[in-house]
């Protein structure tokens, strides 16, 4: 049975010390009323309140995060800046201070897709802030399969990398945390998983069990070779299996910290109209889950499904997710629940995780300082708000572009033949001469994924159409060389492009044709309002941006600047 009160609901903080004065005077009440007993409960009612921190998809964001990707929405046109993991590791100290029974979660994704300082020692420093700020189980992502499993298991257990060793110079412990996977399996005749299914930890004498699971969908988004003989099984028929197991246990609360989400309409701790996977599968758990910490989406949403609790904290350490659960002593289950999604602010950081984000900054500086590349011109980007009487197009958004096809065109990995970069994306402008890596990373600094998607022509249509939203300025894609397309700015919302100027190499697009196209994670998941790319089928993430540019800069030095027409401005 699970009750639950609103999100913004504190219960069990506010009334602590009202309960104690309570008790103080039931004490005196004992003396003068000559041996009542009050008001105490009876030892069957006691009850036992645990807390939950929870965080999802910190992808290795040890720096505080720029641009939206370092902000979260408040109230419409009003952000504020969050994320940092000294500001992160603050805030969760301040939270656990306020429950010695409190357990730190994150679902997935802790690592993979990260910004230099930690992707460059393999992730490593993200594992030691954690370590640091007492995270105490990581439900396994997608991401962290992204140099394949054996590597998860090195971040589990320490060592240094095989290839590159130990980078910082002292060797790697590992996590003193621990990866859980539910449904990751490596033989499904004897159900042996990669890692642990469950941790169960015990608070006053009531045990509560926490399920790790991965997206069922890894194997599709990640390289096979990471995850060649693992079998990866569904969500909600895999806790479901489990609950039997706990219960012989003496287990009756269930936490599952799930990589997988949903999207909301509303903002950071709301609710409305949530759509995607999550609720599928909530619907399908068994009864006896109480609560589901979830991720994946980046999103933020603090739902009520199926009369279960389920949170998401966005992403990048932006939020953390303070979750209470009152336990009923005698029978072991959740009595009520609340949750509140806390922003992540930079007003105060801690020193010790500072401290080590700071060395770590200092060690990645000889890479920023690396040239990889030369321009003979200035290689400009994306101007926005786009300028009047211009198609939008820039030199640096094609060289952008140009490079995210090269780094999935092969077919033998479902070849992209067609790139598009949101202007968003591309960040600064680079300087004529020697092309340094941070002036590339400065170009692509959010660490977003290359996403392999299959589209048909009308599909690719409606993506050109939602560059030019009804209210606000036009966010003009940067395509790839040989594919092209004409607008109209005179042209009224929805009819601002001329499906008969979209061509390929030449060639008109078929609108019933399928073509494979590049874009990023961010816009894979509709950013920009590009809704349309979330119809693609057959997704597939190969690298991080920033690290295709950095190859396609290498293959071409001295880089010969693409000279502009792939778009044109039209009457």
């Amino acid at each position: 049975m699970h009750l639950l009160t609103p999100s913004f609901t504190r219960h069990p903080k506010r009334t602590k010390s009202l309960l104690l004065l309570g008790a103080l005077f039931s004490g005196s009440l004992l003396v003068l009323d000559s041996g009542c007993k009050g008001d105490e409960p009876e030892p069957q009612n006691r009850q036992v309140r645990v807390q939950v921190l929870a965080i999802n998809d910190f992808h290795g964001n040890l720096e505080a995060p720029t641009g939206s990707n370092g902000r979260i929405e408040t109230e419409p046109s009003k952000t504020v800046n969050a994320g940092g993991a000294a500001f992160l590791a603050h805030h969760i100290s301040q939270l656990r201070a306020e429950n010695p029974n409190t357990v730190v979660v994150s679902a997935g994704d802790l690592i993979g897709a990260s910004p230099l300082v930690s992707a460059l020692f393999h992730d490593e420093p993200t594992i030691e802030a954690m370590n640091q700020i007492g995270l105490d189980i990581n439900s396994v992502g997608n991401h962290e399969f992204d140099e394949g499993f054996g590597e998860l298991l090195r971040m589990q257990s320490g060592g240094c990398h095989p290839v590159d060793g130990c980078q910082d110079g002292t060797p790697f412990g590992g996590a003193k945390f621990k990866f859980l996977s539910a449904n990751v399996f490596t033989d499904t005749t004897s159900r042996r998983t990669l890692l642990p299914a469950y941790d169960i930890r015990e608070f006053d004498g009531v045990k509560v069990a926490f399920i790790g699971m991965t997206l069922e969908g890894t194997p599709l988004i990640v390289s096979p070779t990471g995850v060649a003989g693992l079998s990866f099984q569904d969500e909600a028929d895999t806790v479901n299996a489990l609950i039997p197991e706990l219960n012989q246990q003496g287990v009756k609360a269930v936490v599952v910290v799930l990589h997988e989400g949903g999207s909301p309409a509303g903002r950071y701790n709301e609710c409305p109209g949530i759509s995607g996977p999550i609720v599928d599968i909530v619907n399908r758990f068994s009864p006896e889950v109480d609560l589901v910490v979830s991720g994946h989406t980046h999103q933020a949403y603090n739902c009520v499904i199926n009369g279960k609790r389920v949170t998401s904290a966005a992403s990048n350490g932006r939020l953390v997710t303070d979750i209470d659960l009152v336990l009923d002593a005698a029978s072991g289950d959740v009595v009520e629940t609340s949750a509140n999604n806390v922003i992540v602010t930079r007003e105060t950081a801690d020193t010790t995780v500072e401290t080590l984000v700071n060395d770590y900054v200092t060690k990645a500086a000889p890479l920023r300082n690396k040239v990889i590349g030369n321009t003979p011109v200035v290689l400009s980007a994306p101007v926005r708000p786009l300028p009047a009487n211009s198609s939008g197009e820039s030199v640096l958004g094609n060289v952008v572009a140009d490079a995210m096809l090269a780094a999935t065109r092969d077919p033998g990995t479902g070849g992209a033949v067609i790139a598009l970069m949101n202007p968003g994306g591309v960040r600064a402008d680079i300087d004529a001469g020697d092309i340094t890596y941070g002036e590339v990373f400065t170009v692509q600094p959010f660490a977003n994924s290359l996403v392999t998607l299959t589209l048909t022509g009308a599909q690719i249509e409606r993506v050109l159409e939602q560059q030019f939203p009804a209210n606000g300025s036009p966010s003009i894609l940067q395509p790839s060389e040989g594919f092209s397309f004409a607008w109209s700015a005179s042209a009224p919302p929805g009819n601002k492009v001329d499906p008969a100027s979209i061509t390929l190499n030449g060639v008109p697009l078929d609108m019933a044709a399928e073509y494979r196209v590049t874009t990023n994670n961010f816009m894979a998941a509709g950013g920009d309002g590009l809704t349309a790319l979330t119809e693609g089928k057959d997704l597939r993430t190969g690298l991080i941006d920033v690290d295709a540019l950095e190859v396609y800069l290498r293959a071409h030095r001295p880089l010969t600047a693409p000279s502009l027409g792939r778009i044109s401005l039209v009457p």
